[in-house]
């Protein structure tokens, strides 16, 4: 029976994609843990492949927000070890939806004078 729609899904199970991702953080070795590194190992050709198992996909929600908590912690650790953290801050920004936000606070009250009168020149 041919597969309506595209290729067919690359795990059928939660449990098929827990296993892939177990071996890419097994596996990383001396690397950092990224997206894109697990993006490639689970088999995808890039990171929209996983967005859409994460968005149509609801039973592999948890599997794969797990899998990004991981990497986001593994960041938000090295935030704290590094003196240059610039490309972490991008990173966490990009991938993980943090956000530089100013917080304006106003106090007291405004006043409006008004004149009524005919100033001509």
């Amino acid at each position: 029976m041919a597969h309506a729609g595209g290729r067919p899904p690359f795990y059928k199970t939660p449990k098929q994609m827990q296993k892939a991702i177990d071996a890419y953080f097994d596996n990383l070795g001396d690397r950092p843990p990224t997206v894109t590194g697990l993006v490639l190992a689970l088999g995808f050709d890039h990171r929209s492949s996983l967005d859409h198992y994460l968005a149509e996909k609801p039973e592999f929600s948890g599997t794969i927000k797990a899998a990004k908590s991981r990497i986001e912690e593994f960041l938000e650790q090295t935030l704290y070890r590094q003196a240059s953290v610039t490309g972490i801050i991008f990173n966490l920004k990009n991938n993980f939806g943090w956000k530089d936000e100013q917080k304006v606070e106003h106090s007291g009250g405004v006043r409006v004078v008004a004149t009524d009168h005919d100033e001509t020149l």
